[in-house]
């Protein structure tokens, strides 16, 4: 996982991008892989740790009826958990996770469902993720697939650019 992060922050700093993390079942594991590495302090902002409901509405701005009606087990909440950290912490990008580590099932979804959010300029991406595992196993995958995805994201945007500034080519 510290090579995806060494990625990313390499990534964000030759945009000259910053990240905000939010999360929720990992609890600041992906703020620990990101900030383990050298220099991440170019790029990383910040994140927040809503393990609550609340802290997600309330810090957030998840959709209080969304959260209510559907659960923090969602998409749509993993995607305004990313949003919402990426405005809180004035970042070019954010990512979230949200989803059930165990050892009960949780908003009516079971162990091992877990909902990933990335948003930045022009891109925004979730995807659901099924794990097995023990509840650290789960938790440390739902980590470093966050970060693929962000990593993935990014090579794209760069590629993005890259065709722009030379015509479209």
């Amino acid at each position: 996982m510290a090579t995806v992060a060494a990625e990313v922050l390499r990534l964000l700093a030759e945009s000259d991008q910053s990240l905000a993390v939010a999360e929720s079942l990992t609890g600041g594991m992906v703020a620990a892989e990101i900030t383990a590495v050298p220099g991440a302090s170019l790029s990383f902002r910040g994140s927040v740790t809503a393990y609550a409901t609340q802290v997600k509405h309330r810090v957030l701005g998840v959709d209080g009826g969304l959260l209510e009606a559907e659960g923090a087990v969602n998409a749509q909440v993993a995607a305004e958990m990313a949003a919402g950290v990426r405005q809180l912490m004035g970042a070019s990008w954010g990512i979230a996770t949200t989803g059930v580590a165990g050892p009960q099932p949780q908003d009516g979804q079971p162990v091992g469902t877990v909902f990933i959010a990335v948003e930045g300029p022009g891109s925004r991406k979730t995807a659901l993720l099924r794990l097995k595992g023990s509840r650290t196993e789960i938790r440390r995958e739902s980590a470093r697939t966050v970060l693929e995805l962000l990593s993935g994201q990014l090579r794209e945007n760069a590629r993005r650019q890259d065709t722009e500034q030379n015509g479209g080519i």
